[in-house]
């Protein structure tokens, strides 16, 4: 069982790559089966569906990220005013910093040690009239003239960071594109031959096994499409009330600063910092008090708490059923082996182990360890 154990996690760490490229797509076909039955009731043939649903999901995905590309563009532009804006900030800070530094050395050392003493010393003796003669000048020794050489100067053109970081992390960038260019087909593929691969995987199991693996599936599906579209309504409200919130406060972008702040805020456990960044960075070119900056995180807080506390126990809670132990086990667990990327899909991968562990008879216990 160790040694199994080691070489599942060994497994899932060398391979994070294409399993992280597989369970998106996986959860995005769960999200997107519902569509495809829809149009599939008014006769329209499956691979006619798949496609008109996966074409209907990448226009919007291309029209979010145009609106997001216009709003961006603005913001680069604004950069400049924002780098002076915060080394004015770095500035105030540092000075008073070194205030307090004066103060608290003033008060914990004596006067009388911070007065330095003045130490009489003997003047130098004068030099005699012989020493302070002027030698005479030697004449220069006569050095052959160098022809000079003849050098080809290159003036490398200054790179923006931006620019820079992506010249230097073009390699990982790369394959992040290559894969993520693969999830579009996986979709179509597993929209269109749904129907056949279902079918091949319940013939993998016995006449017993095929109804547990049929409702296995039946499970991680459903709990897929409660946990990501109830993140994905979660995050609209907490986006459109961040958004309304952010124009009333005259904050530049709000159609930028707005969505991002309210999905950051379903990160777990790192919503809150991650949620205030960006409205914080946006009132840097507007507000200089501190008073605003502070008015600005109490709003994002309390969305924050109100959506956490009340409307992700009605919307998300029930379908998942993970005791906080598990879930914080998990989020540290698939953060190690997968990055940020774990950290996204560590509740539906624990969620789903568990849906499995609730079908199968003998693996139950583990289903009530991770339960509530």
């Amino acid at each position: 069982m160790v040694v199994a154990l080691a070489g599942v996690i060994a497994l899932l760490y060398f391979g994070r790559a294409l399993l992280i490229t597989l369970t998106t797509a996986v959860i995005l076909a769960f999200i997107l089966e519902p569509f495809v039955n829809l149009l599939l009731r008014l006769r329209v043939p499956r691979g006619l569906a798949s496609f008109m649903v996966c074409s209907v999901a990448l226009a919007l995905v291309y029209l979010l990220g145009v609106g997001i590309f216009t709003q961006a563009e603005g913001l680069v532009r604004d950069l400049p005013k924002y780098a002076e804006r915060v080394s004015q900030l770095s500035d105030e800070v540092l000075g008073r910093l070194e205030a307090m530094e004066r103060s608290a050395y003033e008060l914990l050392v004596p006067k009388r040690l911070r007065e330095p003493q003045a130490q009489a010393q003997p003047p130098a003796p004068a030099k005699p009239p012989a020493a302070r003669r002027r030698r005479p000048a030697e004449p220069p020794t006569p050095v052959a003239p160098t022809p000079p050489a003849v050098q080809e100067v290159r003036i490398r053109p200054e790179r923006s960071p931006l620019v820079e970081f992506v010249y230097a992390n073009m390699g990982p960038l790369y394959d992040v594109l290559l894969l993520a260019s693969f999830v579009p087909f996986l979709v179509y593929f597993m929209l269109s031959w749904g129907e056949h691969i279902h079918r091949a995987f319940l013939q993998m199991f016995g006449e017993q096994g095929r109804i547990v693996a049929a409702q296995s599936l039946e499970g991680i599906a459903a709990l897929a499409r409660a946990f990501v579209v109830g993140n994905f309504v979660l995050g609209l409200i907490i986006a459109a009330a961040s958004t309304a919130v952010f124009w009333l406060f005259g904050l530049p972008y709000p159609l930028l600063v707005g969505p991002l702040s309210g999905f950051l805020s379903l990160v777990p456990y790192l919503g809150m910092p991650l949620a205030l960044a960006p409205p914080v960075l946006a009132a840097l070119a507007v507000y200089k008090t501190p008073a605003a900056y502070l008015v600005i995180g109490s709003i994002v807080a309390v969305l924050h708490m109100v959506a956490m506390n009340l409307l992700y126990p009605k919307i998300v809670g029930p379908r998942v059923h993970l005791n906080p132990l598990a879930a914080t086990i998990a989020l540290m667990f698939w953060a190690t082996l997968w990055g940020a990327a774990g950290l996204m899909l560590a509740i539906p991968l624990t969620a789903g182990v568990k849906a499995v562990c609730d079908q199968v008879e003998r693996l139950q216990p583990y289903g009530r360890l991770l339960g509530d």
